[in-house]
C-alpha cells in the first residue's frame, strides 16, 4: 500500500509533507498572499482575520473564512475537480452542476439552491420578511445530493438515500461520523435506529 503525502502548493515552496494537517499548517505559516492594510475591529467582540484582516462579528464564521487562505483543498468536485476546505461550499458548488434547487418559493414556484437566496427573494419580490427570535435556528431539511429528493426528517431522508444511493458519499460520511461518535460516547442529535445505522451487504465503510 503506498503511503498518501501532501505538497505544498506555494511557489518556490513544493514542501512533502505525510499528513494533510501539517501541509495545512505549514501553508498557513507561508505567509502567500499580500497583506492590505489592517481593518480596526468595530467593537471589542468583533473577530479579525490575521491573514487579509477582513473583520467577523461571530468566531465561527472567522474560523469558517480562514479556510479560504489554505492553497490545499481537503474537498473536491467530483465534476469538475475544483477544490474546496469547507464542505458548505462544496455542496452549494456542486448544485451548479446537478441543477437541484431544494428551496422552492411557494407564491411562484421559483427554486433556489440555498435558503437565504430563497428568503431574499420572498423579500424582494413578494415583500415577504421571514421573522426569527435571537439565535434561532431554521427549521432544516435534508437534501439528496444525488437526485434532489428532499424531506424534513432525517430517518426517511437516509432510508431513501441507503434504498437509492447506496454508494453515496453522504452516506458514508455519515456512517464514519456515527461510528465515531458510538466510539468517543457522544449522542447524535439525528441518530437513526439499528436498521438504518446498518450499511447494507457488501458496502465498505472506510
Amino acid at each position: 500500500m503506498v503511503n498518501r503525502v501532501w505538497m505544498c502548493p506555494g511557489v518556490p515552496c513544493k514542501g512533502v509533507h505525510c499528513t494533510f494537517k501539517l501541509c495545512l499548517r505549514h501553508n498557513l505559516l507561508v505567509p502567500s498572499l499580500p497583506q492590505p492594510r489592517p481593518r480596526v475591529p468595530s467593537s471589542t467582540v468583533d473577530f479579525l482575520c490575521s491573514v487579509c484582516h477582513k473583520v467577523f462579528p461571530l468566531q465561527r464564521m472567522l474560523t469558517r473564512h480562514l479556510k479560504c487562505h489554505s492553497m490545499v483543498k481537503r474537498h473536491p468536485c467530483r465534476y469538475c475537480g475544483k477544490g474546496f476546505n469547507d464542505t458548505f461550499d462544496l455542496k452549494r458548488h456542486m448544485r451548479t452542476h446537478t441543477g437541484i434547487r431544494p428551496y422552492r418559493c411557494e407564491l411562484c414556484d421559483k427554486a433556489f439552491t440555498q435558503r437565504c437566496s430563497l428568503e431574499s427573494h420572498l423579500r424582494k419580490i413578494h415583500g415577504v420578511t421571514q421573522q426569527y427570535a435571537y439565535r434561532q435556528r431554521r427549521s432544516k431539511i435534508f437534501v439528496c445530493e444525488d437526485c434532489g429528493f428532499t424531506s424534513n426528517r432525517p430517518d426517511e431522508y437516509f432510508l431513501h438515500v441507503r434504498q437509492c444511493h447506496p454508494a453515496s458519499p453522504a452516506l458514508r460520511r455519515y456512517y464514519r461520523r456515527q461510528a465515531h461518535e458510538a466510539a468517543n460516547g457522544v449522542s447524535s442529535e439525528h441518530k437513526l435506529g439499528a436498521f438504518l445505522m446498518r450499511p447494507a451487504a457488501g458496502f465498505y465503510v472506510g
